[in-house]
């Protein structure tokens, strides 16, 4: 895709509409014969032009999405090049990023198991503006976070047939190379060595080695060490605490945190961010045979902590408690994990935004306003001492499941806090992004399927801390 600037020859243009004003656009009888009153959008093939009614409370996030939504009507049509106006709803980099953002997201399908397809033959994208450098630095932005999540999205929608743990240890052997990345895979007798038990407890039944995967990016004078966890659950049944056949639907995606984790290594390499960053991916495959580990199991993870089983299906937060004991060994400026971790953050939040967690509010509210700029929607969620009553043990020092059906969230956050060490308590952020992860309806710029979550809000976090420095 060539991204280009003020060429106005192209075979269709996109124009906004702002506070349903029509009047700078010499269109009034085909709105008037479609009455056309600015809201949403319209397609004027005569004049090949896509109107797009902006909302009033217009916002990065709205602005991809309304664009994203936009380009979906027109992206199957025989276009070959696109200009699209420009537009600074606060700030020029970002605005440029959040346009050219929303046309690339909306060009992505995933349809390698189809035997008809149509794609896009969109070539040229053509930004309508004098561009200056903050402009074509919004640009590239949205250039590789569109990159980076395109990667991300191709192995949540793998089908688990053919995307196991060793299709991870392929994938991540593959970016280090490409990259210059370090990478370093670990597998059972390592673990068990370590006495990460929780993990491996979790992949027993599997057929395939459980991976545990460290990729490392490392620019000299890197201002700080920053490390992502991502749980990469390539498939979970729920174990012996089997999932009801619908509940089963979509757990390819549980391996969404993982692979985001791999995209934004990825992103930071391509724009070559000034922080040491490291990615703990931990891939594994909840199933059921012989080997399963049971309800009442107590397992020793490896911080030591024993962890009373009373549901396999919470199996996520297992594979986590052992990766980020792992992750805090390598001493961290920041540590955050990504995680389709609970479907009580889908209830509460909706299955449009991600939760924000952790012990440090300073923290999590400058990620949750760092986010907006992504275009990805965040809710802190705080921790609440009540609520870790709940994942009390009678038998353990705690339990993988809570003993109410409440706060279901925020008390699977809170297990892992049983995990982090006093000393980065305060560096820690647990983002479960189990409702944006995977859509079973397109929104916005998000087609069906994978939206790779997480990657952008991350990406822009260290932007934004960057410039804050």
């Amino acid at each position: 895709m060539q991204i280009v600037f003020n060429d106005t020859n192209t075979d269709f243009k996109v124009c906004f509409i702002q506070n349903k004003d029509l009047s700078k656009f010499d269109d009034d009888e085909f709105f008037k014969i479609n009455d056309y009153k600015g809201v949403g959008s319209i397609c004027n093939l005569a004049k090949r032009t896509l109107y797009i009614g902006l909302s009033e409370e217009l916002t990065y996030a709205s602005l991809i999405a309304s664009v994203g939504s936009a380009i979906k009507t027109i992206k199957n049509l025989n276009i070959k090049s696109l200009s699209i106006e420009y537009l600074n709803i606060a700030c020029e980099f970002y605005s440029a990023y959040a346009i050219i953002y929303g046309v690339l997201a909306a060009l992505y399908e995933f349809n390698k198991y189809q035997k008809e397809s149509k794609n896009s033959k969109i070539e040229l994208i053509s930004l309508l503006v004098n561009a200056n450098d903050d402009i074509k630095e919004g640009v590239r932005l949205a250039e590789v976070l569109a990159n980076a999540c395109e990667d991300v999205k191709n192995i949540v929608n793998e089908i688990p047939s053919t995307y196991n743990q060793l299709s991870f240890e392929q994938d991540a052997l593959k970016l280090a190379k490409e990259f210059d990345l370090e990478c370093n895979i670990y597998s059972d007798d390592y673990m068990q060595k370590e006495g990460m038990n929780a993990f491996l407890a979790v992949n027993r039944a599997s057929a395939y080695p459980a991976k545990l995967i460290h990729l490392a990016y490392k620019p000299k004078n890197a201002k700080k060490r920053i490390v992502y966890v991502g749980k990469g659950l390539v498939y979970d049944t729920g174990g012996l605490s089997l999932k009801p056949a619908d509940y089963m639907l979509t757990m390819k995606a549980d391996k969404s945190g993982a692979a985001a984790v791999l995209g934004i290594l990825k992103a930071a390499k391509l724009l070559n961010l000034d922080y040491e960053i490291h990615g703990i991916l931990g891939a594994a495959q909840n199933c059921i045979s012989e080997k399963s580990y049971m309800p009442d199991d107590v397992v020793i993870s490896k911080e030591g902590v024993s962890i009373e089983v009373r549901n396999t299906d919470a199996e996520g937060r297992l594979v986590l408690a052992d990766c980020l004991s792992f992750a805090q060994d390598l001493k961290p400026d920041l540590l955050i994990d990504l995680a389709t971790l609970t479907g009580a953050c889908v209830v509460g939040l909706s299955e449009y935004t991600s939760g924000i967690m952790g012990y440090n509010e300073e923290l999590q509210n400058e990620f949750y306003e760092n986010s907006k700029r992504s275009g990805e929607y965040t809710c802190v969620l705080h921790f609440n001492p009540h609520i870790k009553e709940l994942i009390k043990s009678k038998i353990a020092d705690v339990s993988n499941t809570g003993s109410s059906r409440y706060g279901g969230a925020i008390s699977a956050g809170m297990f892992l806090g049983e995990f982090i060490r006093k000393e980065y308590k305060d560096k820690w952020l647990h983002l479960d992004i189990a409702g944006p992860a995977y859509l079973e309806k397109a929104w916005g710029e998000n087609s069906y399927g994978a939206s790779a979550a997480g990657v952008r809000m991350n990406i822009i976090n260290l932007l934004r801390m960057a410039r804050r420095k």
